[in-house]
């Protein structure tokens, strides 16, 4: 009986320290996986710097000369280091330029400068004075809109396009609300708008945990996360947005908002972002070789488009520009991070051509 009894009780440690381990690696990588994804890409040799373009300052990381230039520009609510998972990779055989767009991270915040042309016009420039070459472009979600901008507005200069599972022809307020409307209208748009509307919330972060579309679908979830995003800022102002419980590929998405400025998505909001462009005209510009990968479409329960774009979308881009091949992945809309592999390989294809 004892035998058995100190047997049981071994086994009932081994557990209890089993399930302690399990916890402690599933909450430590829900604080710090970000942040050492980061430190891989540092280790790769991308150093953090700053340029001043038109007397507005533009953040980014450069990885070393190891081949063609390669600028790479985030999605909305993002900065350079979201590319971190594939920094290292990339590094290799490209001299990465991954800058923050204005109203992100260390770059400029500005009202005035959050539209595709200033931004893109920008970019172009940063190009000339720091690039100083032939370069390939890609952008992802609101960056793959600036970066079919710069293709077709820099086209002496960029032989390279990758189209990141962009918004086009659901960008303006009325594409985004377009049938049913799109999840970045409702999770994005929405909730920067309505913060700006009000004064009692101070960060963003918290007034986005408790109106985001996305928590919203974990039901009584939404207030706990919320609850836990608003005494995280409390105790940690201006830090990036991490919380312990909570799968890390969940909360994602709020990392960066310390350093995002709503107002940027205001202007997706109210239409000024692509004010002055017809989206045709700009894709039938571009002249250099282009990837379009695209995320799998899906559609929620209430009808709201989950995806960047329809595939009837998708085909409007593809209609558009002359030479582009087309990739579809069984991927959420992070594709450089969710399948990291396959977006490098798109970079590789047009760099072959």
């Amino acid at each position: 009986m004892r035998k058995g009894l100190k047997v049981a009780g071994i086994i009932i440690a081994v557990i209890v320290v089993g399930g302690a381990i399990a916890g402690f690696v599933y909450t430590d990588g829900n604080l710090h996986a970000e942040e050492r994804l980061i430190s891989k890409a540092r280790a790769a040799g991308i150093v953090e710097k700053q340029a001043i373009v038109d007397g507005h300052t533009i953040n980014y990381g450069e990885g070393p000369d190891n081949g063609p230039a390669l600028m790479l520009v985030h999605g909305q609510g993002m900065e350079w280091e979201d590319y971190a998972s594939v920094l290292p990779e990339l590094s290799k055989r490209y001299h990465v330029f991954a800058v923050d767009c204005f109203g992100h991270g260390e770059s400029d915040h500005d009202p005035s400068l959050y539209s595709c042309a200033v931004n893109g016009d920008a970019l172009i420039t940063f190009a000339k004075e720091v690039i100083g070459g032939d370069y390939i472009v890609t952008g992802h979600s609101s960056g793959g809109v600036l970066a079919a901008y710069i293709a077709s507005n820099d086209r002496a200069n960029v032989i390279g396009l990758v189209l990141e599972d962009p918004p086009l022809f659901r960008v303006t307020p009325e594409e985004a609300q377009e049938g049913k409307g799109t999840f970045a209208w409702y999770d994005g748009y929405i909730v920067a708008h309505s913060f700006l509307q009000q004064t009692e919330v101070t960060a963003y972060p918290v007034l986005y945990a408790e109106h985001s579309y996305l928590f919203g679908l974990f039901g009584g979830l939404q207030k706990m996360l919320a609850d836990q995003t608003a005494e995280f800022c409390a105790a940690h102002p201006n830090e990036h947005v991490t919380n312990a419980f909570v799968p890390r590929d969940w909360t994602r998405g709020m990392y960066f908002m310390n350093q995002y400025d709503p107002k940027f998505g205001d202007a997706f909001y109210d239409g000024t972002w692509m004010e002055g462009i017809d989206q045709v005209a700009m894709l039938k510009a571009i002249e250099c070789p282009a990837v379009f990968v695209k995320a799998t479409t899906n559609y929620g329960n209430d009808g709201v488009l989950y995806a960047a774009t329809s595939d009837e979308d998708a085909q409007r881009v593809l209609d558009c520009v002359s030479e582009c091949s087309f990739t579809k992945i069984d991927s959420g809309h992070d594709i450089h991070y969710e399948h990291p592999n396959a977006f490098v390989a798109a970079i590789d294809e047009v760099a072959s051509q």
